[in-house]
């Protein structure tokens, strides 16, 4: 299975789109279900690691970035992944 971030290398990894460190907080709790915050997307290790490295703070990562989508706006992040793909040209 493919990163579903870059989609370029294999996925080993499962980042959660709203970091577990936040889910019994009752700001969340209020705002999301149990299955949203359980959520989990297929990533490789650099895209992973690129995510906590490029938003180290947990809590925007669940209040800003928690979709696909969302990340790949995230600047730092879309110019990781521009990088990532021009290696393979």
């Amino acid at each position: 299975m493919k990163c579903v971030l870059c989609e370029v290398d294999n996925a080993f990894n499962e980042h959660h789109l709203i970091p577990r460190h936040c889910h019994r907080k009752t700001w969340w709790k209020r705002r999301f279900t149990i299955e949203q915050m359980r959520e989990t997307i297929s990533v490789c290790k650099m895209c992973h690691r690129s995510i906590h490295n490029l938003i180290p703070d947990e809590k925007e990562v669940g209040r800003d970035y928690n979709t696909i989508e969302k990340l790949k706006t995230h600047p730092g992040f879309a110019n990781y992944l521009a990088w990532k793909r021009r290696r393979l040209e």
